[in-house]
C-alpha cells in the first residue's frame, strides 16, 4: 500500500545532485539525519553508541563527500545505516541537510531529527526529541544549557559567542527564547518543512543558514516550538572538533547570523511575518 505521506521530489526543489545507498527499507516514523563530512573513527564510535536508537529509527547518513573511506557501506551497514547520501555538488552543510530533507520527505517520515555526526552528543536523547514530535511540536531545539542539559569542556570562546551573541540575536529575531542556537541537535516536522512560508529546499542555503533560519522562521510563523536538554561533550584534549575555521570561518557565520536576523533569507513571495 501506497504510504500517503511521501511527496515526490517537486520541481521548484533546489537539491544538490547526489548518489542515494540504501541499505534496508524504511521501518519508522521518525528518521535521524547525520550530516558528515571527513568524521572518521568518530562517526563509527557514533554509530556504534547508537545501535539501540538505531533499532527503532531509521538512520540516514548525509555526506557532504568524505575521502577518508569512514562511510565504507559494509562498516555501516552492520552499524544500523538505513541509507548513505553523498553530495556530488556544490555546498556545504545546508546542502547536505536539504538532500537530506528532500529524501525523508519523499520516503514519507513524518519528521527529522538531526545531530551531528563528530561524537559529541549523547544519541539517547533521540527518544525524546521524537516524543516531542508525536506531542506535536514542529521545531525542537537541542539545548545543553537549561535544567537537565549538560556542557562539557565547552570552549570559553564558543561559550562566549553562543550565550552573548548568537543565542540573543536570534531569539530576537524569533521572538522566541533560545538558549543554544549552535547546537544541531534538533527535530523538524514534515508539516514545518513542507509549508510554502518555509521553503527550505532553495540553493541559498549553502553553509550555515538553514540552521538558523529555521530556528527564526519557525517562531515567527507560529509553529510550535520547544527546546530540550541535551548533552554535548567536547574532547578534554586535542583540537576542537569543529569545521568553522577560527578566523575567515567565524566571519561568515556571523555575516550568515545578521542575515537570517533580518529574514534575508524569507522566500521571495512572503513578508517578514
Amino acid at each position: 500500500m501506497l504510504d500517503k505521506n511521501i511527496v515526490p521530489y517537486q520541481p521548484d526543489w533546489e537539491i544538490p545532485n547526489h548518489t542515494i545507498d540504501e541499505l534496508f527499507p524504511k521501518r519508522s516514523r521518525y528518521c535521524v539525519c547525520i550530516p558528515v563530512i571527513n568524521e572518521g573513527l568518530k562517526i563509527r564510535t557514533q554509530l556504534d553508541r547508537m545501535r539501540g536508537i538505531s533499532k527503532d529509527f531509521d538512520v540516514i547518513i548525509a555526506d557532504g563527500g568524505s575521502t577518508d573511506n569512514s562511510l565504507a557501506l559494509d562498516v555501516i551497514s552492520e552499524l544500523g545505516v538505513r541509507t548513505l547520501l553523498t553530495k556530488q555538488d556544490t555546498g556545504k552543510l545546508s546542502a547536505q541537510m536539504r538532500m537530506a530533507f528532500a529524501y525523508a520527505m519523499q520516503q514519507g517520515y513524518e519528521g527529522i531529527i538531526t545531530i551531528d555526526g563528530n561524537n559529541k552528543d549523547d544519541p539517547e536523547a533521540i527518544t525524546t526529541f521524537a516524543q516531542a514530535l508525536d506531542a506535536g511540536f514542529d521545531h525542537i531545539q537541542g539545548s545543553r544549557f537549561i535544567k537537565g542539559g549538560k556542557e562539557v569542556n565547552t570552549p570559553w570562546m564558543r561559550l562566549f559567542g553562543i550565550k552573548l551573541i548568537h543565542a540573543p540575536l536570534i531569539s530576537l529575531a524569533a521572538g522566541f527564547r533560545y538558549t543554544d542556537t549552535t547546537n544541531g541537535f534538533r527535530a523538524y516536522s514534515r508539516n514545518f518543512l513542507l509549508d510554502p512560508r518555509v521553503a527550505p529546499f532553495r540553493q541559498v542555503f549553502s553553509g550555515y543558514e538553514l540552521h538558523y533560519y529555521l530556528a527564526i522562521r519557525s517562531a515567527r510563523l507560529g509553529f510550535r516550538v520547544k527546546e530540550l536538554p541535551v548533552c554535548r561533550r567536547y574532547p578534554s584534549k586535542g583540537p576542537v572538533p569543529t569545521k568553522i575555521s577560527p578566523i575567515k570561518g567565524n566571519i561568515i557565520v556571523m555575516k550568515t547570523l545578521l542575515k537570517a536576523c533580518l529574514h534575508r533569507y524569507n522566500p521571495p513571495a512572503t513578508n517578514n511575518n
